[in-house]
């Protein structure tokens, strides 16, 4: 599954995260033993949002990350932005779900004019896109100069002592959770992205993609033993 390609890849992923909307928060929590609360909040903290300011969350999937950067920016305006309907269907129905504007969106042509954003994040976006380079210019294009782009996602497991304990939980654990938690509908689905994490860029490999799409001050960190990255940078300030 982690094998496919263009247009084929888009359309899996979206059939896919569409089938594991309902569960999706609660297997998060469950793989990363609620981490990925605090990796979220990272995000944001790097996001450096200002008051009053506007942020495109890509990938929102149920809105987790634009819910942190309302509560810490309480007047800003979110934008939420997914190709997956159902994912999305399962924010709104959040505590603050009517505080996030959603948008049916694909991220590698967004319809948004150049200059619109102070921020733009994305989790777990650029591992399932087919085309990296072509959603970071997106993202770099809508953004405000010197605005933000902070990208959480997962990393190949490194080459160290812990590593067949990693592989271990990526190959077989989660698949298991998987199959018990959303069904059969969603067993592929917890397949596929143990295997997408495994065959995706080292956190040094993204970097060198966002230095080449032009993105400034290029930074990151490893979480969960190096198996996650949240990476960030700036727009040019005078682009």
């Amino acid at each position: 599954m982690s094998t496919l390609q263009g247009k084929e890849k888009s359309q899996y992923v979206q059939d896919m995260f569409g089938r594991i909307a309902a569960r999706y928060n609660l297997m998060n929590r469950l793989m990363t033993l609620g981490q990925d609360q605090r990796w979220r909040r990272f995000v944001i903290q790097k996001a450096q949002l200002p008051a009053g300011g506007k942020m495109l969350d890509l990938a929102t999937g149920t809105g987790d990350i634009a819910f942190e950067a309302l509560k810490a920016t309480p007047d800003a305006q979110v934008m939420g932005a997914d190709f997956s309907l159902p994912m999305m269907v399962v924010g709104q129905q959040q505590k603050m779900g009517d505080e996030v504007g959603w948008l049916g969106a694909d991220a590698l042509q967004l319809p948004f004019p150049e200059n619109t954003f102070d921020a733009v994040t994305s989790g777990y976006l650029v591992r399932n896109v087919i085309d990296i380079p072509q959603t970071l210019c997106e993202q770099l294009r809508t953004l405000k100069p010197g605005g933000r782009i902070v990208i959480l996602d997962s990393s190949p497991p490194p080459q160290n002592l812990l590593r067949p304990f990693i592989l271990f939980h990526l190959k077989t654990i989660i698949p298991t959770m998987g199959r018990i938690i959303s069904g059969k509908q969603g067993a592929d689905a917890y397949r596929y992205l143990p295997e997408s994490t495994q065959s995706f860029k080292t956190p040094e490999e993204l970097a060198t993609l966002m230095n080449q799409a032009g993105i400034q001050n290029v930074q990151f960190k490893r979480f969960m033993f190096g198996t996650m990255a949240v990476h960030w940078g700036n727009k040019p300030k005078n682009s």
